[in-house]
This record gives C-alpha cells, sequence and structure tokens, in this order.
C-alpha cells in the first residue's frame, strides 16, 4: 500500500517556521544571548499578528493524504463500458448536418500527406471544371506528391443553384482563360440571350478562380467587373446574394477624383493571397477617365458586362481596356453584333489579340464576301463564296465565343406574347410629313458606304419625332425651321402644347386606349419606352391627365436612386401603374418583373438597343404571361428603320446564331429608301415579304411549325383585323389607328401562367 503525503502552502510555511526560527544564529541586530532588540521585537510583533490562513477560503480544504486502494478488475471493465454507453461524441447542433466529406482538417495545422482539392469532386452534382489526368501506381510512386495537380470544383453552395445550361456555360469560360479552347489566349466572349443567367455564371467563375486551381492555390487574387453605371450596385449585390460575406467586393460608382484614384491605387498594389477586396467593380466611363491609375499593377481577370459598348476599337474607352495588363478576359453581350461584322471583329481582338488579324485583313478575308452573299441581289456564286466565309468565320470564333437563346428558358418562363402594331398617321402628321419630305433638307440621301449624313440624320430625328406626336417638333415650327415653315398653319387653331391632345397622333391614340383597357379590366403593370426623353415628358403630361400613377428613369437619375425605385415598382403591392424608360439610360440590364406588358413606342436603329429594352419584363421570376407591344408608324421612316433592323438581325443570326435559313428580304438599295412616304399600304414591311402565306394581306396559311418570335417576321402571324389577334387587349383597341399586326409567341404553353 502506497502513501502520498501531501500539505497545503501555509502549512508548510507555519509547519517550518518555528524550526528555522529556532536554528537560526543570531543577526548583527540581535545579542549573542538570544534578546531581541527594540527594532526586532517590533517586526516580531508585525508578524505574529499576520497569518498566511487568513487569505484561505473557507470552503477549500488543505491537502490530506491519499490512499490508492485496490480497484476489482470486474468494476473497472464495468466503469469502461459505462462510460463508453453513456459518452457522445460532438456533434454540430444543426439539423440534417452531414458534414464535409473531407476528414482531417484542422485551423492552422498544414495537412499531411497528397494534396486534396477544396471541395470533393464525387460529391452528387459536384461541377468539376478540372480533372487532373489519372497516374498509374508505377507513376505515382515516380511523382512528386507535393506536385500532384488536384479537381477544381465549383463551390457546391453555387451548384445547387446553377442550371444545367449555366453549368455548361462556367465549364466554357473556364477552359477558355485557363487557354484549353486556344493555345495562348485566355479570352473568351459569353453572347447568351438576355435572361439566361449571364451574371450568376460569371460569379461562379470568379469565386472559383479566387479560390482554386489545380495547383491548389488561387488561380488569381484580384478581378475586375466593368460595366455601365447603372449596373455597378447590380453586380456588388449579385455578388453579395450569391456569395454573402464569403467575399468583399469594391464598387466605385460615386466620390471626388482624389478619393477614387486613392481607393483604385490600393487595389491595384494589393498582393498576395490575403486581399481585403479582391474585386473591384467600376464603370466604363470611371475605368476611362482613371486608366492612368488601372494600368499600374497587374490583374488576374477582367469581366466587361454589356461588352457590345468595346464594338468600336478607335475610342478612348476600348483604349484604356485593352491596355489593361489582364491575360484572362471575359465580354459579357447578349448582342454581339449590332450593326456590322467589323464591330464584332473589335470584340473578338479585345478577347483573343491577333486571333483575327488586323482589322484591314478581316475586313478582305471574310467582312466583304460574307456582306455581298448576304444580300438579296447577290448572285449564286457570290452567295456561295460568302456561305464558305461564313463556316470558316464560324469555325475559328467558336472556339471562344459561347451562345445560347432564350428557347432554353421555355421551362422557367410563362409565354411571352411579341406584337408588332402598325398604327396610322392622323391627317396633321400626314400633312407635316408630307411638307417636310418635300422639302430641300430630306433630299439628302445616304452615305456611299451606307451610313448617313449629318444632315440625312438630322431629317431622320425631326422625321421620328413627327411619328411619335406633332408635339415634339412644335417648336421647330414656332422657329419655321427648314422643312416646316408653314407648319405652324396645319395645327389646329385652338391647339395647346401644354395639353396631351391623344387624338393628334396614330401611335398615342393606340396607346391611350390601351393603357385606359389595361387599367380598367387588369391589375397589370405597364412599361414605357422610348429613345427619346421629349417622348417621356409627352408620357407624363398623359399619365397626369389621366391620374395615372407613374416612375420615370432616364439620364437625369442618380444610381442610388434607380435601384430604389425598380424595388418599388417590382413590389406587387405598390400603386404605380406605369414605369417610364429611357432605352438609352437604363435598357441594359434591369430587371422589372413587376410589369408583365412593355410598350417600345419608337424604333432603334440599333436592333440591340431596343431588344435589351425589351427584356426588361420576361426574366427570371416573372409569375405572368407578357405582352410586348412595339408600335411603328405605318408607311413612314419607322418602317424603314424596322426593315434596317432586320437586315442586321439576320446578319446576327447567320454568325452568331448559326441559323441558315434567314430570308435575305431587302437589298442596300432599298434600305438607303428611307424618305419615301407610303400612304396607301397597310404595312410597308408586308409588302416587302412578298408574303406566300396570304392572299390580298389576309393569311391563310399558318406559321410553320416550330417557328416562334426569335424566327424571321415573315414566319410570324400576319393580321389585317382584329379577328387573327389572341391578345385581348390589342383587340379591344383595333378599331383606334392600328393597320396591321405582326404578332407571334415565345413557346407553346406548358404550364398555367398567372
Amino acid at each position: 500500500m502506497s502513501h502520498r503525503r501531501s500539505q497545503a502552502p501555509s502549512q508548510r510555511s507555519l509547519g517550518d517556521g518555528c524550526t528555522q526560527t529556532a536554528k537560526r544564529k543570531p543577526e548583527g541586530d540581535r545579542d549573542w544571548d538570544g534578546h531581541l532588540t527594540k527594532e526586532q521585537k517590533k517586526r516580531q510583533k508585525h508578524e505574529d499578528a499576520y497569518s498566511p490562513m487568513q487569505h484561505l477560503s473557507p470552503y477549500r480544504q488543505p491537502l490530506t493524504p491519499l490512499t490508492n486502494l485496490e480497484v476489482s478488475s470486474d468494476i473497472t471493465s464495468h466503469e469502461a463500458l459505462i462510460r463508453k454507453l453513456l459518452s457522445k461524441p460532438f456533434k454540430i447542433p444543426i439539423p440534417n448536418y452531414q458534414g464535409n466529406s473531407l476528414q482531417g482538417r484542422a485551423l492552422g495545422v498544414r495537412r499531411q500527406g497528397t494534396r486534396q482539392p477544396l471541395h470533393d469532386p464525387d460529391e452528387d452534382g459536384a461541377l468539376v471544371l478540372y480533372a487532373p489526368t489519372e497516374l498509374s501506381a508505377h507513376e505515382l510512386m515516380k511523382t512528386d506528391q507535393n506536385k500532384l495537380p488536384v479537381h477544381v470544383v465549383v463551390d457546391p453552395l453555387l451548384c445547387k443553384v446553377l442550371r444545367p445550361h449555366q453549368r455548361e456555360g462556367v465549364k466554357f469560360m473556364y477552359d477558355c482563360v485557363t487557354g484549353q479552347q486556344i493555345e495562348d489566349n485566355y479570352g473568351c466572349i459569353m453572347a447568351d440571350e438576355m435572361g439566361l443567367g449571364k451574371t450568376l455564371q460569371c460569379v461562379a467563375l470568379l469565386w472559383t478562380l479566387l479560390r482554386q486551381s489545380p495547383d491548389c492555390s488561387p488561380m488569381i487574387t484580384k478581378a475586375i467587373i466593368v460595366a455601365p453605371s447603372s449596373l455597378v450596385k447590380n453586380w456588388q449585390n449579385e455578388i453579395s446574394k450569391w456569395l454573402g460575406n464569403r467575399i468583399n467586393s469594391l464598387a466605385i460608382d460615386s466620390g471626388t477624383k482624389s478619393e477614387i484614384d486613392r481607393n483604385l491605387g490600393f487595389f491595384m498594389t494589393q498582393h498576395g493571397r490575403r486581399i481585403c477586396n479582391p474585386v473591384l467593380i467600376i464603370s466604363y466611363e470611371t475605368f476611362r477617365l482613371h486608366a492612368a491609375v488601372m494600368h499600374k499593377g497587374t490583374v488576374g481577370l477582367v469581366i466587361c458586362d454589356e461588352g457590345h459598348r468595346l464594338k468600336n476599337s478607335e475610342n478612348q474607352t476600348y483604349q484604356a481596356l485593352v491596355n489593361l495588363n489582364a491575360d484572362r478576359r471575359i465580354l459579357l453581350s447578349g448582342t454581339p453584333i449590332q450593326n456590322d461584322l467589323l464591330e464584332y471583329f473589335s470584340l473578338l481582338h479585345f478577347v483573343n489579340r491577333g486571333i483575327l488579324g488586323t482589322a484591314q485583313e478581316f475586313k478582305k478575308r471574310f467582312e466583304t464576301p460574307i456582306l455581298r452573299g448576304r444580300d438579296a441581289a447577290a448572285t449564286d456564286g457570290e452567295h456561295t463564296k460568302g456561305e464558305e466565309k461564313l463556316q470558316e468565320l464560324l469555325g475559328i470564333v467558336n472556339r471562344c465565343i459561347i451562345r445560347r437563346t432564350q428557347a432554353l428558358l421555355i421551362k422557367y418562363l410563362p409565354v411571352k406574347v411579341e406584337q408588332v402594331v402598325c398604327c396610322r398617321l392622323t391627317p396633321l402628321q400626314l400633312a407635316l410629313y408630307k411638307t417636310f419630305v418635300g422639302s430641300q433638307i430630306a433630299q439628302c440621301d445616304m452615305g456611299k458606304d451606307g451610313k448617313a449624313t449629318s444632315g440625312a440624320l438630322s431629317a431622320i430625328t425631326q422625321l421620328k419625332k413627327l411619328c411619335n406626336h406633332p408635339d415634339l417638333i412644335y417648336q421647330k415650327c414656332l422657329e419655321r425651321s427648314e422643312g416646316f415653315e408653314n407648319g405652324l398653319d396645319l395645327f389646329p387653331s385652338d391647339y395647346n402644347p401644354k395639353v396631351v391632345r391623344p387624338e393628334l397622333s396614330g401611335k398615342v391614340v393606340v396607346l391611350d386606349t390601351l393603357l385606359a383597357v389595361i387599367k380598367a379590366t387588369t391589375d397589370d403593370k405597364v412599361v414605357l419606352v422610348s429613345n427619346y426623353t421629349q417622348t417621356l415628358d409627352l408620357f407624363e403630361k398623359l399619365c397626369r391627365q389621366r391620374s395615372y400613377q407613374f416612375m420615370r428613369l432616364d439620364g437625369s437619375m442618380s444610381i442610388k436612386k434607380r435601384a430604389k425605385i425598380v424595388q418599388r415598382f417590382n413590389d406587387p403591392t405598390t400603386p404605380e401603374f406605369i414605369f417610364m424608360l429611357s432605352s438609352k439610360a437604363g435598357g441594359c440590364g434591369l430587371n422589372l418583373i413587376g410589369a408583365n406588358r412593355l410598350v417600345m413606342f419608337d424604333p432603334d436603329w440599333n436592333p440591340a438597343n431596343d431588344d435589351q429594352a425589351m427584356a426588361r419584363c420576361w426574366r427570371d421570376g416573372q409569375r405572368k404571361q407578357c405582352f410586348i407591344y412595339r408600335l411603328i408608324a405605318t408607311g413612314t421612316i419607322e418602317e424603314k428603320i424596322f426593315q434596317r433592323q432586320a437586315h442586321k438581325k439576320a446578319l446576327s443570326s447567320c454568325v452568331v446564331d448559326k441559323e441558315e435559313d434567314v430570308e435575305r428580304h431587302f437589298s442596300l438599295g432599298d434600305l438607303r429608301d428611307l424618305f419615301t412616304l407610303n400612304e396607301g399600304t397597310l404595312s410597308d414591311t408586308h409588302d416587302k415579304f412578298k408574303c406566300r402565306r396570304c392572299v390580298n394581306n389576309i393569311q391563310v396559311k399558318g406559321p410553320p411549325d416550330g417557328s416562334d418570335c426569335n424566327t424571321d417576321l415573315s414566319q410570324w402571324n400576319h393580321c389585317v383585323d382584329k379577328k387573327g389577334v389572341t391578345d385581348v387587349m390589342l383587340k379591344g383597341v383595333w378599331n383606334s389607328a392600328i393597320s396591321f399586326v405582326f404578332h407571334h409567341y415565345s413557346h407553346e404553353e406548358q404550364r398555367r401562367t398567372v
């Protein structure tokens, strides 16, 4: 039996104190006979009054001798069993928490053994962007374990929300920016149509590159997102929405020049693995103004949203961005071809410099023969050569461009009905139009290269405004400007420019009637889009006259305020009925799913601008059936512009969408004939189709199978009266001033829409 004697420190000091005092040798202040001096007696009295026991807690007992008793082996095994039964391992208090399949991780401790990917590539639904080559056991023995590449797997947080086409897009972009698609080229164009989730795909790629690579380290440390100023905050919100607090982005949308320079300088000088703000979000304008600061460092990746802004390689914004020290470049654009193939070349040259040679080489090798082959007057030989060059071009660019159409949204979105509504001119518009086109100014013709001269552009603008409403050219009539010298005499005697008179414009009377029918019979909200702020002013006066509650977004509105009014309008409980939108200021990127009806009041020369604006409602999150109304003044310059759009979209279809059956309806000569007014037609566009499905303008054969609102206009429904119209609202306003309607839907209804 073993004994252990233990005493508290207080006991040891008290027990030893007497002995030590008794044996202590007399000191200098003590007599040899042992008597204490006065001073010693005073000190002794103080020590006697103090006791170490006074600091001990009454509840704490001194240590006592312990006896180790022998315990039978039966009791020990029983206790072990009970402890095993009652002991529970630590469990994370989250319901249904499964934990990560990769075990053995410890904070701040380097993992031993072979390198591991950040996420499990074998997990259900895992999106693997890179898989290393499998090595045999013999090869593994000869390979350094610390240099083995690992899988690159998209974070499961994002994998769960990516749709199949988005997973494909992320993989394609990763292959491009890592040089797997084209050797020594690290750029690509994401050309998906609007509404397919280009932003989410980029967020997934960005997060992956910032965290992973086959080398078990981040592939990039910094990235820049360049976007229109109205979308800077939207990008920051999207990153926050999908990644939460996992990443800090720096959005620069306001501030003084010195503040912006300081923030940009701080971002560009950051380096290493622990960067405070690894993502910079900046507008095109701010980037151009502060290009000198942006060129001082290197960046791992640059993403250009609405990248068709870089269509002109000569402007300052393009030059500022192309000189950025960043090899990996992604350009986002739902409409990469807007006007001509040379703009397409500029975009491709930006992401992969030199892939198509110089601009002159591209024009000679591809653009000229392709355009010749697309002209309606082309010979068979020119058409054949054009097709050959087109296929050669596609063979090169398809490796760095990915394009999916809105057909993929069929299973996620309600049906969209798109309608082109031809509206007759009123007698006042007709008289003013004839006077103007008969004047000297309208004798301007298109330039030799098919582009309008400055005189022609001015005349076009005045005619477009006249097609909207005579109010918009009233000031010109007051000033007796060229072409409108006698215009004031044509206005009614009781005309008042402060009051909107819808009956003076064919398009406005149709719009006024349509809004009244929608307001009276439904709870739908409407978006009104125009290219001119003057027209928005007209809408505003009309809404006040009719007591419609509305919101307006144009170039004068600040970025912060834009986000607030969009959020309010999308709330179904708010009373605002109309959202007025300037296509130039807010046509790109806005999400206006609170409305399910959109009126495109006037056409733009660039079909991409119209397409962007018309895509604001039919987007992810929309629950109602959508109706798009494109108002065109019958027989006027607006129909000519609309026809020119069809020519450009046909070019875009054959190069980007790779459609082979796009019909060649209009020769370049037809497109130059802008100023001719066709009074006797129901639709000048339909007349030029030489439609084989209509007899005396009456449709006798329906659209071909498989056609939809994305196909050529000649394959839509053609209606000369309201019998063939499916939209109840449009039927109700037919007699106001409508002469002809083209309409088609996005897809067959597969599920009930609300």
